[in-house]
């Protein structure tokens, strides 16, 4: 078999069918996640950052632009609109009420999760396209309204799971639906890091109200996401632990580990982590061979894609791809030629109501039906 044949080309974007179009943004919160990663992949600062060129052009993405920026502190917006030369600024009351609306066609929606679900009917109410970050929202019931708001008003709704829109994530997806590695086994995936060194112990991921949880909602939903994306399944149990040895995290998990069930036999082993060595990859092992991808959800990443068949191997390492700039991209061309997003609403609902069984069989020691939990 002729390996180099299924990983050649495998950054190209597969999805895009225009190349005209803009589709204007408001940012709604300017948390560190929107000031660090957000504007500058869509300034193109990261890439040239990235590839050591400050000359590089003055727009990374193709499809998008930032017209506005929603804040609770007018300072920070106001800094923040000047640094990236923005035009308009509002308040979350002014942004409610409906103030300078046409100044933009769609919202990308930060901060708490808990809090999403709000600011996504107010920008439905306003005939507004939403890009929500990921996890959709802190109950699988609420993912299910803003499901159902967006849907009501008759906008995109689409959720931030970058890696299903990264090249080589979706290569990999091709070479699994072509049968390259015969038929799925196992998966495993893990994302871990340092939490505490990125937001300090003050932080809202570390308040179970907004945040829905821990781990497990902002690290562990990336492993959970992608399974789902790379097999086109939804898993129907879930076995799982978590921890929280340190004080920092009483509220919430700081590591946890789960197992999920699929419907022909598949199974996924999963590993989260807030304090931990910071590491995030994927393998998925067929019948006739197995891939592995590193690092696979980071937003700001070059790629190793690594294949094997029997005994033979072929590991290729894309180039640069800021995953954001992907996302917003991807996003703006859905809103463009009127195609449904792939990470939308329902594909998040169907994480949550995972999610939910993964920390009732972490509460209880049992394994948990998907759509049990609670019951």
């Amino acid at each position: 078999m002729n390996l180099d044949a299924h990983v050649g080309e495998f950054a190209a974007r597969d999805w895009q069918t225009t190349e005209e179009g803009t589709v204007r943004v408001a940012l709604v919160g300017l948390g560190g996640f929107a000031r660090d990663h957000v504007l500058p992949a869509l300034a193109g600062e990261a890439e040239r950052a990235a590839a050591g060129d400050a000359t590089g052009p003055t727009d990374r993405t193709s499809f998008c632009e930032v017209t506005a920026l929603v804040s609770g502190s007018p300072e920070k917006a106001e800094s923040v609109a000047d640094r990236y030369d923005v035009g308009h600024t509002l308040s979350y009351d002014e942004f409610e009420e409906g103030e300078g609306v046409d100044n933009f066609d769609a919202v990308y929606i930060a901060g708490p999760n808990a809090l999403h679900l709000d600011y996504a009917r107010t920008a439905a109410d306003h005939g507004k396209h939403v890009l929500c970050e990921k996890p959709i929202e802190a109950s699988a019931e609420r993912a299910r309204e803003m499901v159902r708001v967006c849907d009501e008003s008759g906008v995109t709704l689409m959720v931030g799971y970058r890696p299903q829109v990264e090249p080589a994530m979706r290569r990999l997806r091709g070479l699994i639906r072509d049968g390259v590695l015969g038929d799925p086994v196992a998966f495993h995936g893990w994302f871990t890091g340092h939490i505490l060194d990125q937001g300090g112990p003050d932080q809202w991921r570390l308040d179970s109200d907004l945040a829905g949880g821990g781990a497990l909602m902002d690290v562990g939903v990336y492993p959970l996401n992608a399974v789902r994306f790379l097999l086109g399944a939804n898993p129907v149990a879930a076995q799982a632990t978590t921890s929280a040895p340190d004080p920092e995290f009483e509220e919430i998990d700081e590591h946890v580990a789960f197992q999920l069930e699929f419907p022909e036999g598949e199974t996924a082993s999963c590993t989260a982590s807030y304090r931990a060595q910071a590491d995030d990859r994927l393998r998925i092992v067929g019948t006739e061979g197995q891939a592995a991808l590193n690092p696979a959800f980071n937003s700001e990443i070059r790629p190793t894609l690594t294949l094997e068949i029997g005994d033979e191997e072929v590991t290729r390492t894309g180039p640069y791809v800021n995953e954001v700039a992907e996302e917003f991209d991807y996003f703006a061309h859905c809103v463009l030629t009127d195609t449904r997003p792939e990470p939308d609403g329902r594909d998040s609902v169907a994480d949550m109501e995972a999610v939910e069984a993964i920390y009732e069989s972490a509460e209880t020691g049992r394994r948990v039906e998907v759509g049990d939990a609670g019951t």
